[in-house]
Order: structure tokens, then sequence, then C-alpha cells
């Protein structure tokens, strides 16, 4: 890789890492991460390709009071950093690429919550500090600590981006190109079953008895591949338009439902 390239990833990996914890532009979602580091690189549709997999896991991550969500921050940079330098050996195959990225996003995302722990460990005596300003009335003070606390966490994914940067390509391509084809075929398949398992992990999340129905009816629509997903798209839109209009026309009619007409249809049944 050109130093430029590195500075590139290094900057994304930075932002991922602060974004989090700020969680408000988004750099450390896969789509975003992933894709931005295909662009610097010039694999974008690797890129894309390989964020979408891997958001299709981190949808069913989430921090549920104590329990903290793996971290898709590092598991994004990192992956992408190997499905980048197997592709610029030149002798790899993109897909086996792509799957053993994939794969190897799982205990690379475990692995983020140690170093997440060591950098929220550090930033308890930063917060201390932050305190004794605010009795002093030291605002600048306070900016500067709450500033370097947010950067340690954008740190924590930057020096292991750098760290795999400096790995030459001709390194990851011979591990990839020496697997054997029952490992990187099991891997193929493993990484697909993980992005249904994710995607399963939402569905079980927001299944209701009336939303079930829109989830058959989107996997069978789905099946037809003569749709786009622009069509699939405005279907979508569609059914929701007229699910809307059913349920205020419902209740606007002065019927003892509950104003949902799918869910009364379903208690009936």
């Amino acid at each position: 890789m050109s130093a430029i390239t590195i500075m590139l990833i290094i900057l994304v990996a930075l932002l991922a890492g602060m974004e989090g914890i700020l969680d408000e532009f988004q750099f450390h979602q896969p789509l975003v991460a992933c894709t931005l580091i295909g662009l610097g690189t010039g694999h974008l549709t690797e890129g894309i390709i390989l964020g979408g997999s891997l958001q299709m896991i981190a949808l069913g991550w989430a921090n549920v009071g104590a329990a903290v969500a793996p971290d898709a921050a590092l598991a994004s940079v990192a992956s992408a950093i190997i499905m980048v330098l197997g592709l610029n050996g030149g002798t790899v195959n993109t897909q086996t690429a792509i799957s053993t990225s994939i794969a190897v996003a799982i205990p690379l995302s475990v692995a983020g919550l140690f170093l997440t722990m060591i950098c929220r460990t550090i930033a308890i005596p930063m917060v201390h500090l932050m305190d004794s300003a605010a009795e002093k009335g030291n605002i600048r003070a306070m900016e500067t600590w709450q500033i370097l606390a947010i950067l340690l966490q954008g740190v924590r994914i930057a020096i292991p981006a750098a760290a795999l940067c400096i790995v030459p390509a001709t390194v990851v391509t011979d591990v990839l190109n020496k697997m054997p084809a029952w490992l990187s075929g099991g891997m193929t398949v493993g990484g697909g079953m993980v992005a249904a398992v994710g995607y399963a992990m939402v569905i079980n999340m927001m299944s209701t008895k009336e939303t079930w129905p829109f989830f058959a009816l989107g996997f069978v629509v789905a099946c037809i591949s003569e749709i786009t997903l622009i069509g699939l798209g405005v279907i979508g839109v569609v059914i929701a338009l007229v699910y809307l209009g059913l349920k205020e026309s419902g209740g606007s009619n002065g019927n003892t439902g509950s104003g949902d007409p799918l869910g009364d249809i379903l208690n009936d049944y």
C-alpha cells in the first residue's frame, strides 16, 4: 500500500472508533467503514459487498443494560483491510477474500470488546480530572479532557489498522491461497449463514403477529428475480401506505375494533 492509502485507512479507522462512542455520523457501521476503505484502496465494489454482509450481522448487535455488543468498528475496519491485502496480492479469488474476511470479523468484534474495556478504564481518571476542572470552572480543561477521551476510542481502532497495513499483501494472499478447499468453502457457507442469523435476530426483536405477514410477503416477493431493489422498495412503500390508510379508516368509522385492521383479522381468526 502507498503512504496516502495507509493514511486514508487510518483516518477512517480513527473516525470509526470515535463514532462507536458518539454514534452520530455512523462511521462505525460496517457498510460505511468498509465502503470508505474500499473507496480509498481502489476496491469499492468488494468493500460494499463486505460492508453489506457485515451490516446484516451487526443489525442484531445492541447494547442492552450492562451487556455490551460486539465491536462493529474494529470488525469492519480490520476485515476490510484483510480483504484489501488479499486482493492486492493479485492471485486470490475475490469471493474467497470476502468470505474469509466475514469469518474473521466475528472474533475481531469480540477482541474489540477487550480494547474497549481498556480504553474505558483509562478514561476513568480523565472523568475525575474533568470533575476537578468543573469545580474550578475551567471549561477549556473540561473540553480538552473530553476530546482526549474520545480520541482514545479512535486510537484503539487506528493502531490495529496501522499494524495490519504494514503486513505485506503477499503474505495474506499466500495464506488465503494455501487454505484447503473445505475450509474456504466452509467459510463461504458460514459467512452467508452468519448474515442470515443477524437478520433473524432483528426479525425476532421486531416480530409481532401484525408484522409476520409482511415478513413472509417480503421473502416471497424477494425471490422474484425480475424485480429490482427499487421495485421492492416501491412495493414496500405502497403496502405501508395502504396499511396506514386502512388503519385510519378503521379508527374513524366508529367501529369497536382496535384500529388495526390486520390485527383485528388475526384476532378474529
